[in-house]
């Protein structure tokens, strides 16, 4: 389970996972980002699993981004630019420098993915290319753990992104999207998730 903290600006301080067993350093954190990329690719973490995740489109994004994240809270403010530069240039994607997601981040293709500064985000969270999470009116979206986000979808604004949801390839979510759902069409409307007891 996850809970939001608000900073003094009225905006989602981060997500805060109640679980103590949390990775919190770069090196757990990436360790966690890759097994999570590794089973979701090749429903395993095995040895060989990771070496062929470290080979795929979005790893290095991935390590950019943490790099980026680890060097920000450090307030190592002019390296954590030099890694958003990074990643726009060799992984296709623009990662705001403040956003934050919790460990198990996961982006499957890098290719056109934008993520505003404000993002907060929570475990497990997984996203295709060309997805777009971004600001309205300067209010940006906060997601929940074990997200799945499809192929050229669109989040914004000042919505909050349940647990367990899956976002459909295109869809535009503009209203806040409850647990246990699928996320559909444009603008999106909710399905029930099969899958899901």
């Amino acid at each position: 389970m996850s809970s939001t903290n608000m900073a003094d600006d009225g905006q989602p301080a981060c997500v805060v996972s109640e679980r103590s067993s949390e990775p919190r350093g770069l090196l757990s954190l990436v360790r966690a980002d890759i097994a999570a990329k590794a089973t979701w690719l090749y429903g395993s973490s095995t040895t060989k699993s990771i070496i062929k995740t470290l080979l795929t489109d979005g790893t290095l994004a991935m390590l950019l981004y943490r790099l980026m994240q680890s060097s920000q809270r450090l307030r190592l403010v002019p390296v954590a630019m030099v890694f958003n530069k990074l990643n726009v240039i060799m992984g296709g994607c623009i990662i705001g420098r403040g956003a934050h997601f919790g460990p198990g981040f996961v982006l499957v293709h890098s290719n056109g993915v934008v993520i505003n500064t404000a993002v907060r985000g929570g475990r497990d969270v997984k996203i295709e290319h060309q997805v777009t999470i971004g600001a309205e009116r300067g209010l940006s979206p906060v997601l929940g753990d074990d997200v799945f986000v499809g192929a050229g979808a669109k989040i914004l604004g000042a919505i909050t992104i349940g647990s367990r949801v899956r976002v459909g390839a295109n869809a535009v979510v503009v209203k806040d999207v409850p647990d246990d759902v699928t996320a559909v069409g444009v603008p999106a409307r909710y399905l029930p998730r099969a899958d899901v007891d």
